[in-house]
């Protein structure tokens, strides 16, 4: 058995913000793959269902980001979990939009999520880094991260909640690379009949004002006749 916490703050005010995309990765996997309805439990939302072979719990602690170690802890507990039978899915801000990586082990690197659950089951869980970017400047980041994913962000936020789906089997059978393939190819799809990433398409309104100069007309022909039959024997 598996257990994988989406870290995220609870309620309507907070749905769409990057630091929520821990919930949004756990969301699309309980509803992509046929997990029982969300129940409350251990001060969290709790769901189970299965991923090829393996059991796996989902959970979405509802206590505020920087209180998620007790209901992850409460769980492991009553599950005889250890904590490397844990994946936690967050944002991660020192990777850019769209990139992930899978991690076991080490710091927190100051995220409030993180240090809580350090601090109630240690470090040596799995961690599933999701790239939300930096604002570039440190002060800024609270704000940044508590704030709704722009518009244009709306594009590879749904391929890679796609792949998250498309890969969710593979992670439960603890291949993180053809977990991180499957996102990938969401992102950015092989070409048909090549096995090679294709390009990133141009979107139509990224096209506006784009214009293809025409070809130059053929310049007339002032030979005369004489000139033309002359020149066709040369």
């Amino acid at each position: 058995m598996k257990l994988w916490v989406g870290l995220g703050n609870p309620g309507a005010k907070y749905a769409g913000n990057r630091h929520n995309i821990g919930f949004m990765a756990v969301d699309r996997i309980a509803a992509a793959h046929g997990f029982a309805p969300w129940r409350a439990k251990f001060r969290a939302e709790l769901t189970e269902g299965r991923l090829g072979s393996e059991k796996v719990l989902l959970l979405k602690p509802q206590t505020f980001m920087n209180l998620s170690g007790q209901s992850v802890g409460e769980a492991m507990r009553f599950f005889k979990l250890d904590p490397a039978d844990i994946t936690v899915f967050h944002d991660e801000i020192d990777l850019g939009p769209g990139k992930v990586r899978v991690k076991s082990g080490g710091g927190h690197a100051g995220h409030n999520g993180l240090r809580s659950i350090h601090d109630h089951i240690g470090p040596h869980y799995v961690r599933v880094r999701l790239g939300v970017g930096h604002p570039g400047d440190k002060a800024r980041v609270p704000g940044y991260v508590l704030a709704d994913f722009a518009k244009a962000d709306q594009y590879w936020l749904d391929d890679l909640l796609r792949g998250i789906e498309d890969g969710a089997p593979a992670l439960a059978a603890d291949d993180s690379g053809r977990f991180l393939n499957a996102i990938a190819q969401r992102l950015a799809p092989p070409r048909s009949g090549t096995g090679q990433q294709a390009k990133t398409p141009v979107r139509a309104d990224e096209r506006a004002g784009q214009t293809t100069a025409p070809d130059p007309a053929p310049e007339p022909d002032t030979r005369t006749a004489l000139q033309k039959l002359m020149d066709r024997f040369k």
